[in-house]
């Protein structure tokens, strides 16, 4: 049985545009682009992040369940606009949860932000490879989108991915056991600012100012219009006092693979 995350999936249905209607309508896979040899620098970057192989995710200690936590998540990246999200997230001392997408990760000559992503203390997750509409999609499929992805980041960073997003919120009992079995936690969100429809930072910004303890915030880093939003979105929830943190130091732990995720004070989905 398909079980949708509604009503989050039907707003998210048009938020990414990386993937055109007529093949989403199509129901068949997009291509998968052969793994290449990346050259990766050494230097000290490259032996830290070996270092972080073994207890990756990185996680600072908060009691969410006390104080006021907010995880923003961006999806679709890394992109041309992630490079100074991170500048502007690093001068504020906080960090947030990627959801990246594999071919875009490909595209990251020597996965150059993928790696900085990871070197900065956020955590890094799975959007899939090409990002179709899983539940739409036959097992196997949704297996490699997965794993291709998660191969491909870890092969560059030296860290697993522990988490995901469906893109467009599409998953149903099939997506949910793939990822189980890929070892990932369904992460969705309960706060949409539909940076994807207004390209407006005040908007961006205001919709995300009004987030709850315990939310997990929807964004795009792909879009200038939300990079340019994230200083006053910051500015806004600090003064409210709340702490920013991963998906993961948002539950205390890496969250259980295969489960549901939309927030600390939501329900929980999954078995």
């Amino acid at each position: 049985m398909r079980v949708w995350a509604l009503p989050l999936a039907l707003l998210a249905l048009v938020a990414c545009v990386t993937y055109s209607v007529a093949v989403r309508r199509s129901g068949k896979e997009p291509p998968i682009t052969p793994l290449r040899p990346v050259a990766i620098d050494p230097g000290p970057l490259a032996r830290r992040l070996a270092s972080m192989q073994a207890g990756w995710p990185l996680s600072r200690r908060f009691d969410c369940a006390r104080i006021k936590c907010v995880a923003l998540t961006f999806d679709d990246g890394p992109g041309e606009h992630t490079g100074r999200l991170l500048d502007l997230l690093d001068s504020r001392d906080v960090r947030a949860t990627f959801f990246v997408i594999g071919q875009m990760v490909a595209a990251d000559k020597g996965g150059r932000i993928v790696r900085r992503i990871v070197e900065e203390g956020h955590e890094i997750g799975n959007h899939s490879w090409s990002h179709p509409p899983l539940a739409e999609m036959p097992n196997d499929v949704v297996r490699r989108q997965l794993k291709h992805t998660d191969d491909l980041v870890q092969r560059l960073t030296g860290v697993r991915m522990r988490v995901m997003r469906p893109p467009y919120g599409s998953t149903d009992d099939d997506v949910a056991a793939e990822t189980r079995r890929e070892g990932l936690a369904q992460i969705l969100w309960n706060v949409d600012t539909l940076d994807w429809r207004d390209r407006v930072a005040s908007t961006v910004a205001k919709r995300a100012g009004e987030a709850k303890p315990g939310s997990i915030i929807l964004l795009h880093d792909i879009h200038r219009s939300t990079v340019d939003a994230v200083p006053a979105m910051i500015d806004t929830l600090a003064r409210k006092g709340y702490t920013f943190v991963t998906v993961s130091e948002l539950y205390g732990k890496t969250p259980t693979p295969g489960k549901m995720y939309l927030g600390l004070r939501s329900a929980v989905q999954g078995r």
